[in-house]
């Protein structure tokens, strides 16, 4: 059973954007241009001539320079773990990609299509996008969604004043925020060809500043060390079961699922990731890799012939809206969390202890 990839674009520029062939070396040209601009742009914000907004508590941006997924919300959600058990009240904040501006905007006709909205367990991926439902509902902490994450940062401290601490999903290029600490994430696949888009995958230097490195990988190789800079902590996503879509807290070890007839589809920025932890587990799969926050309207199980479908969080939180594929007893949901040094912890809360805040 063969499934073709989504988007043949993508794939293209993905492959690319490992190296230095001749679609990267023809869109170099661009990449200076696209250097120009962004770096322009940062330092009119450093220098103030452009406006950002600092808020009365410590603002974490936990983001990347690696276009596409690299495990920034396993990441966020570890981290308001952390915070909260070193007595911080965190609060979290997102853009909310994935999300649908027109849906919110029809439910509420007053209300600004940008405007800040509170993320709850119940709420609709469509409307407030898959990443931050999955994070307000592991994580247990208020979360805020909004285009402007300054307006988003206000509200959520509006709404919940005993928060102490935001944390940013996303943003590292969001500098209308002022932030005081910055959590730079990458993967294996480190920074690709090192060129900026479009003939690389970053969207900025690998030589930018940042508080601290963080790769979710295996293995930290001295090639991947030098590559992404810094002096870079590991982080390991572990998954070890699965559970029905239809039966949250059935959970079986992924080893049980052995010898079946099964698929591992995923909507993420890098499905490898997903695919190689299976096979971890000793599970021969079937790969079914859809578009980034892919929204499965289309219902892209439809024709698919397996025992059991296996997905991840952040697709399962858009599918068990969908009313046919909620009770699919073919899907079965492997949870991830990620695994990071407690020092890097420590570290993290001891530099929030010593932020001077508005």
């Amino acid at each position: 059973m063969a499934f073709p990839s989504s988007s043949s674009l993508e794939t293209t520029l993905a492959r690319a954007w490992q190296r230095r062939g001749a679609l990267a070396c023809a869109l170099w040209p661009l990449s200076l241009l696209f250097r120009a601009v962004s770096g322009l742009r940062a330092l009119l914000y450093r220098f103030g001539l452009l406006r950002s907004t600092r808020l009365p508590v410590p603002v974490i941006v936990v983001g990347n320079i690696f276009i596409g997924g690299t495990g920034k919300t396993p990441l966020t959600i570890w981290l308001a773990d952390a915070l909260r058990g070193a007595g911080f009240t965190p609060g979290i904040i997102s853009r909310g990609h994935g999300g649908d501006d027109s849906a919110s905007h029809s439910a509420s006709p007053g209300a600004s299509r940008s405007a800040p909205r509170a993320v709850t367990s119940d709420s609709s991926a469509r409307e407030v996008g898959d990443e931050p439902l999955l994070i307000a509902r592991r994580s247990g902490c208020p979360v805020v969604v909004g285009r402007d994450r300054s307006a988003a940062g206000r509200a959520l401290l509006a709404a919940h004043p005993d928060v102490d601490v935001i944390i940013t999903d996303d943003g590292l290029q969001h500098y209308a925020l002022r932030r005081d600490i910055e959590i730079m994430l990458f993967d294996g696949r480190g920074t690709g060809n090192g060129w900026l888009l479009p003939a690389g995958p970053l969207r900025e230097a690998p030589s930018r500043r940042r508080d601290f490195t963080i790769v979710n990988a295996p293995e930290l190789t001295p090639a991947l060390r030098q590559a992404v800079g810094g002096i870079p902590f590991r982080m390991q996503l572990a998954g070890g079961f699965a559970e029905p879509l239809a039966r949250p807290g059935e959970r079986v070890p992924l080893a049980s699922l052995a010898g079946r007839r099964l698929v591992a589809a995923c909507g993420i920025g890098n499905p490898q990731r997903f695919f190689t932890l299976l096979r971890g587990a000793g599970l021969e799969v079937v790969e079914l890799a859809l578009p980034d926050h892919h929204d499965f309207l289309d219902q892209p199980f439809a024709a698919v012939d397996a025992d059991c479908i296996l997905i991840t969080e952040k697709d399962a939180v858009k599918c068990a809206q969908i009313e046919n594929l909620k009770n699919d007893p073919r899907l079965w949901v492997v949870p991830v969390t990620a695994q990071l040094d407690a020092a890097l912890a420590e570290q993290i809360v001891e530099k929030c202890r010593g932020c001077s805040t508005a």
